[in-house]
């Protein structure tokens, strides 16, 4: 059985709160943070997203998404580095770790025309 897709409900709930603010203005972006460790994929949300917003005053506008990296900090060392992946290990090998950054999800801002 397949998972099901959360992206759809993210982007969904992403397309509602730009509408609730800015109701029938013509959007021609919007702009969101996506941290690499916070489990969602851009690819799939710029895939929602061209659906979703069909028929709506959001439709045709770009979903620029930033990405930024995981950063974490070893509580064993104290060195900060960053991650790529969702398994988070200090280089110097221990899993005590801090994650400081990489789990956003948050919509920045929204272009009308």
């Amino acid at each position: 059985m397949a998972k099901p897709m959360h992206e759809l409900s993210i982007t969904q709930s992403l397309v509602d709160a730009v509408l609730d603010r800015t109701g029938t203005l013509a959007v021609l972006g919007v702009h969101v943070r996506v941290g690499r460790l916070s489990g969602v994929l851009p690819d799939a949300m710029r895939f929602c997203f061209e659906v979703i917003s069909d028929g709506t005053p959001l439709a045709g506008a770009q979903l620029l998404i930033d990405e930024p990296q995981g950063v974490t900090r070893c509580r064993s060392c104290g060195q900060d580095a960053t991650m790529e992946d969702l398994i988070p290990l200090c280089p110097c090998g221990s899993a005590d770790v801090e994650i400081i950054s990489g789990r956003e999800l948050m919509l920045t801002s929204v272009e009308v025309a």
